[in-house]
């Protein structure tokens, strides 16, 4: 999972607390709102049009409405058609993407999974790969949920990127180390 600096509003973190408050009640579960998700991002992501569409401002509501319900009324479930809806009666669409993600933050957190991103520069082995997972999870007490990167330019070591956080073990940053203490002296 790419972890993106992009700042989340205020308003897609209260949607997220409102779908994390709908499981709360049980009326729905995080399996299912999961789901949905994946299938409207999957939908979006096919067609730029039907995003443009939804936040267009010069297009009725009625119209979004029964084009969301059209589209999405066999791929997802009332919960989240019905949350649709409302970003759509609200003008929140645009915000669906920060939404998303504020939503998977609360996961995390209620899982205690942390999303890690480990560049190398060579493919590892599967006991290297679970060596890895092993001390981070170790050292940050969750669960770590890795992703991994190739990199060729890091010559060697590991790049690993925990939120904004980043501890080089690269070769490469080695070397600009060396290369910058030389010119100090």
């Amino acid at each position: 999972m790419k972890n993106s600096t992009e700042h989340i509003s205020i308003s897609a973190k209260n949607y997220a607390n409102a779908l994390i408050g709908i499981v709360n009640d049980k009326q729905s579960t995080f399996e299912d709102i999961s789901r949905d998700f994946e299938n409207i991002r999957q939908i979006l992501n096919m067609s730029p049009e039907l995003k443009e569409i939804l936040n267009n401002p010069t297009i009725p509501y009625e119209t979004k409405i029964s084009i969301v319900e059209e589209i999405f009324k066999n791929e997802i479930g009332n919960t989240m058609l019905d949350f649709l809806k409302i970003l759509i009666e609200k003008k929140r669409f645009g915000e669906f993407s920060q939404i998303y993600r504020a939503y998977i933050e609360k996961l995390n957190d209620i899982y205690n999974i942390q999303p890690v991103t480990v560049v190398s520069a060579i493919e590892l082995s599967e006991e290297e790969k679970q060596q890895v997972v092993q001390k981070l999870e170790n050292k940050l007490n969750k669960t770590v949920q890795p992703d991994w990167e190739l990199d060729n330019d890091i010559i060697a070591g590991l790049v690993i990127k925990i939120d904004d956080d980043v501890i080089d073990m690269s070769i490469k940053n080695r070397l600009a180390k060396l290369k910058k203490d030389l010119m100090l002296r």
